[in-house]
Protein backbone atom coordinates (compact mmCIF):
# COMPACT_ATOMS: atom_id res chain seq x y z
CA UNK A 1 0.00 0.00 0.00
CA UNK A 2 2.66 2.58 1.05
CA UNK A 3 4.19 1.76 -1.99
CA UNK A 4 1.21 2.86 -4.45
CA UNK A 5 0.92 5.75 -1.80
CA UNK A 6 4.53 7.01 -2.18
CA UNK A 7 4.58 7.92 -6.07
CA UNK A 8 1.11 8.96 -5.77
CA UNK A 9 2.28 11.84 -3.97
CA UNK A 10 5.14 12.78 -5.58
CA UNK A 11 3.04 12.90 -9.36
CA UNK A 12 0.25 15.38 -7.67
CA UNK A 13 3.42 17.31 -5.74
CA UNK A 14 5.40 16.99 -9.04
CA UNK A 15 3.96 19.58 -11.17
CA UNK A 16 3.89 21.58 -8.28
CA UNK A 17 0.63 23.32 -9.27
CA UNK A 18 -2.46 20.99 -7.14
CA UNK A 19 -2.47 20.95 -3.28
CA UNK A 20 -4.06 18.87 -1.10
CA UNK A 21 -6.12 22.09 0.54
CA UNK A 22 -7.59 22.84 -3.31
CA UNK A 23 -5.44 25.64 -4.35
CA UNK A 24 -4.11 25.95 -7.61
CA UNK A 25 -1.22 28.27 -7.81
CA UNK A 26 1.30 28.43 -10.16
CA UNK A 27 4.77 27.11 -8.52
CA UNK A 28 6.02 30.72 -9.67
CA UNK A 29 3.74 32.78 -7.65
CA UNK A 30 5.59 33.41 -4.11
CA UNK A 31 3.78 36.46 -2.38
CA UNK A 32 0.53 37.50 -1.43
CA UNK A 33 -0.28 41.34 -0.27
CA UNK A 34 -4.13 42.33 0.89
CA UNK A 35 -4.65 46.21 1.17
CA UNK A 36 -6.92 47.29 3.80
CA UNK A 37 -10.35 46.52 2.68
CA UNK A 38 -12.62 49.71 3.63
CA UNK A 39 -15.65 50.18 4.72
CA UNK A 40 -17.33 51.97 2.34
CA UNK A 41 -21.03 50.79 3.60
CA UNK A 42 -22.86 54.24 5.03
CA UNK A 43 -24.17 51.21 7.73
CA UNK A 44 -21.68 49.04 8.28
CA UNK A 45 -19.75 48.92 12.23
CA UNK A 46 -16.57 51.00 12.28
CA UNK A 47 -14.82 47.06 12.93
CA UNK A 48 -15.45 46.07 10.04
CA UNK A 49 -13.07 47.55 8.29
CA UNK A 50 -9.92 45.90 10.41
CA UNK A 51 -11.42 42.69 11.61
CA UNK A 52 -12.13 41.65 7.30
CA UNK A 53 -8.78 42.13 6.00
CA UNK A 54 -7.04 40.83 9.26
CA UNK A 55 -9.43 37.77 8.92
CA UNK A 56 -8.95 37.63 5.04
CA UNK A 57 -4.79 37.77 5.53
CA UNK A 58 -5.35 34.77 8.24
CA UNK A 59 -7.43 32.87 5.70
CA UNK A 60 -5.00 33.03 3.15
CA UNK A 61 -2.13 32.34 5.59
CA UNK A 62 -3.85 29.40 6.85
CA UNK A 63 -5.04 27.75 3.21
CA UNK A 64 -1.77 28.63 0.87
CA UNK A 65 2.06 28.50 1.88
CA UNK A 66 2.42 32.08 -0.06
CA UNK A 67 4.30 35.00 1.77
CA UNK A 68 2.62 37.51 3.07
CA UNK A 69 4.36 41.24 2.12
CA UNK A 70 2.81 44.12 2.92
CA UNK A 71 2.81 45.41 -1.06
CA UNK A 72 3.06 44.44 -4.57
CA UNK A 73 2.76 40.62 -3.86
CA UNK A 74 2.67 38.39 -6.75
CA UNK A 75 -1.46 38.15 -5.93
CA UNK A 76 -2.52 41.87 -5.03
CA UNK A 77 -6.03 41.94 -3.57
CA UNK A 78 -7.63 45.98 -2.83
CA UNK A 79 -11.18 46.59 -2.40
CA UNK A 80 -13.93 47.76 -0.35
CA UNK A 81 -17.11 46.72 1.74
CA UNK A 82 -19.86 48.36 -0.32
CA UNK A 83 -23.14 47.23 1.53
CA UNK A 84 -24.20 46.17 5.19
CA UNK A 85 -27.75 45.94 5.12
CA UNK A 86 -30.13 44.76 7.82
CA UNK A 87 -33.75 44.15 6.52
CA UNK A 88 -36.45 42.24 7.19
CA UNK A 89 -37.30 38.62 5.49
CA UNK A 90 -39.82 35.58 6.15
CA UNK A 91 -42.59 38.56 6.11
CA UNK A 92 -45.50 37.05 7.96
CA UNK A 93 -49.04 37.78 8.91
CA UNK A 94 -49.73 38.57 12.42
CA UNK A 95 -53.08 40.09 13.16
CA UNK A 96 -53.49 41.48 9.83
CA UNK A 97 -50.21 43.05 9.88
CA UNK A 98 -47.10 42.58 7.54
CA UNK A 99 -44.08 41.33 10.54
CA UNK A 100 -40.63 40.52 9.82
CA UNK A 101 -40.52 36.69 10.78
CA UNK A 102 -36.81 37.13 10.53
CA UNK A 103 -33.93 39.82 10.05
CA UNK A 104 -31.33 39.33 7.34
CA UNK A 105 -27.68 40.86 7.18
CA UNK A 106 -26.27 40.88 4.27
CA UNK A 107 -22.73 42.19 3.43
CA UNK A 108 -20.94 42.61 -0.41
CA UNK A 109 -17.27 43.15 -0.77
CA UNK A 110 -15.73 44.46 -3.81
CA UNK A 111 -12.59 42.89 -4.40
CA UNK A 112 -9.80 43.88 -7.50
CA UNK A 113 -7.75 40.83 -7.59
CA UNK A 114 -4.38 41.16 -9.54
CA UNK A 115 -2.42 38.02 -10.59
CA UNK A 116 1.13 39.52 -11.95
CA UNK A 117 2.06 36.00 -13.12
CA UNK A 118 -0.90 35.35 -14.94
CA UNK A 119 -3.14 38.27 -15.82
CA UNK A 120 -5.86 35.90 -17.27
CA UNK A 121 -6.70 35.02 -13.57
CA UNK A 122 -7.38 38.84 -12.54
CA UNK A 123 -10.60 39.96 -12.04
CA UNK A 124 -12.77 42.66 -10.51
CA UNK A 125 -15.72 41.50 -8.87
CA UNK A 126 -18.56 41.80 -6.30
CA UNK A 127 -19.13 39.09 -3.27
CA UNK A 128 -22.02 38.83 -0.99
CA UNK A 129 -22.86 36.57 1.48
CA UNK A 130 -26.40 37.13 4.45
CA UNK A 131 -27.58 35.92 7.47
CA UNK A 132 -30.52 35.09 9.18
CA UNK A 133 -31.62 36.37 12.33
CA UNK A 134 -34.58 36.04 14.51
CA UNK A 135 -36.80 38.89 14.33
CA UNK A 136 -36.36 39.45 18.06
CA UNK A 137 -32.48 40.87 17.31
CA UNK A 138 -31.54 44.03 16.10
CA UNK A 139 -28.90 45.26 14.22
CA UNK A 140 -27.03 46.33 17.26
CA UNK A 141 -27.70 42.64 18.58
CA UNK A 142 -26.02 41.05 15.84
CA UNK A 143 -23.10 43.69 15.52
CA UNK A 144 -22.30 43.19 19.18
CA UNK A 145 -22.22 38.73 18.61
CA UNK A 146 -18.90 38.06 18.07
CA UNK A 147 -19.82 35.27 15.81
CA UNK A 148 -22.38 36.68 14.13
CA UNK A 149 -20.62 39.10 11.45
CA UNK A 150 -17.67 37.02 11.37
CA UNK A 151 -20.21 34.16 9.76
CA UNK A 152 -20.95 35.99 6.95
CA UNK A 153 -17.71 37.50 6.29
CA UNK A 154 -15.59 34.28 6.21
CA UNK A 155 -18.64 33.02 3.64
CA UNK A 156 -17.19 36.30 1.54
CA UNK A 157 -13.69 35.26 2.47
CA UNK A 158 -14.18 32.16 1.43
CA UNK A 159 -15.80 32.72 -2.57
CA UNK A 160 -12.59 35.42 -2.73
CA UNK A 161 -10.52 32.62 -2.07
CA UNK A 162 -11.90 30.20 -4.51
CA UNK A 163 -11.99 32.44 -7.19
CA UNK A 164 -8.69 33.59 -6.87
CA UNK A 165 -6.72 30.51 -5.83
CA UNK A 166 -8.46 27.25 -6.65
CA UNK A 167 -10.57 28.73 -9.51
CA UNK A 168 -13.77 27.51 -8.34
Amino acid sequence: MLGLFVPLCFALSGCGVYSFSGTNIDPAVRTFSIQTIQNNSPTGPAFLTQRFTEDMKDYFQRNTNLQMVNRDGDLQFEGAIVAYDFSPAAIQQVGGTDVAGQNRLTIQVKIRFVNTKDDTQSFDQTFQSFGDFPASQDIATVNNDQNAVRRITTNVITEIFNKSVANW
